[in-house]
């Protein structure tokens, strides 16, 4: 199977995962915006076959852990246009497809690899994938900055909701 050309590290480790693992899956061209009757919808970066649904993945590449030396916290924003867009597609594609953001995080200090057990190396570099619904992402969703339009889950709700990739499919 050849790669997609990804400048995006996040996503070509996420993609080579999917490769290795034999998990079918399409790679979208996420350079391109679609139109679906006059409203333009971003794309979204992967479709999977998860088993009881299709998945619509946008990979959101992260740093693990962020807020200086003794910091563990977990970025999880995205752009409302990200969320907007991944909730029409589940509307175009039907009940059969789900939307989902797939939190890649680079595991930038070997000292918090135990806190993710499940880990992808790939290109010198380690990587924790976790998985978060956009339909529960947007209701619990906060402006994150108005002027960016970006949006995020509080901590808490960020804890209750995310999973790890592999619990998004079936055994």
């Amino acid at each position: 199977m050849t790669l997609a050309i990804r400048s995006n590290h996040y996503d070509a480790a996420f993609e080579a995962y999917l490769a290795a693992t034999g998990r079918p899956y399409v790679a979208i061209d996420e350079t391109r915006r679609a139109r679906l009757a006059e409203v333009s919808l971003k794309s979204m970066d992967f479709i999977v076959d998860g088993g009881e649904h299709r998945l619509l993945l946008d990979v959101k590449g992260r740093r693990f852990p962020t807020g200086g030396a003794t910091g563990t916290r977990w970025e999880c924003w995205a752009d409302m246009d990200d969320v907007e867009s991944l909730l029409r597609w589940e509307e175009v594609f039907g009940n059969q497809f789900r939307a989902a953001f797939v939190f890649a995080y680079e595991l930038v200090d070997p000292r918090w690899h135990d806190w993710h057990p499940q880990r992808w190396e790939f290109a010198g570099r380690t990587y924790a994938f976790y998985a978060v619904w956009v339909s529960d992402f947007a209701q619990g969703m906060r402006t994150r900055s108005p002027r960016w339009q970006t949006v995020s889950l509080p901590k808490q709700e960020y804890a209750r909701l995310r999973r790890p990739w592999e619990e998004f499919l079936p055994a």
